[in-house]
């Protein structure tokens, strides 16, 4: 599931993704991660003030990682079709 995102949205929107893929509601992913369903959400709607901790906490119970790599040199045409 490799996802090139650039933005909080780009994150919110790859994390809801994966968690309606795994068949989780935000309430059961928020368990898993320690956090409210209420937090979920925000971070699903790609809201910036979202603290990394909450972030890293989240990717761990959906077992997914962060890698940071050189920004592609496509177009931005071509990145917003991938979502």
């Amino acid at each position: 599931m490799d996802q090139i995102a650039r933005s909080a949205k780009h994150i919110g929107a790859a994390i809801r993704r994966r968690r309606r893929a795994l068949g989780l509601t935000q309430a059961q992913l928020g368990e898993r991660a320690s956090l409210r369903q209420a937090t979920i959400s925000t971070v699903e709607s790609g809201e910036a003030s979202t603290q990394l901790r909450t972030l890293f906490d989240i990717l761990a119970a959906l077992d997914l990682e962060l890698a940071i790599r050189e920004r592609t040199k496509a177009n931005p045409a071509s990145v917003a079709d991938i979502f």
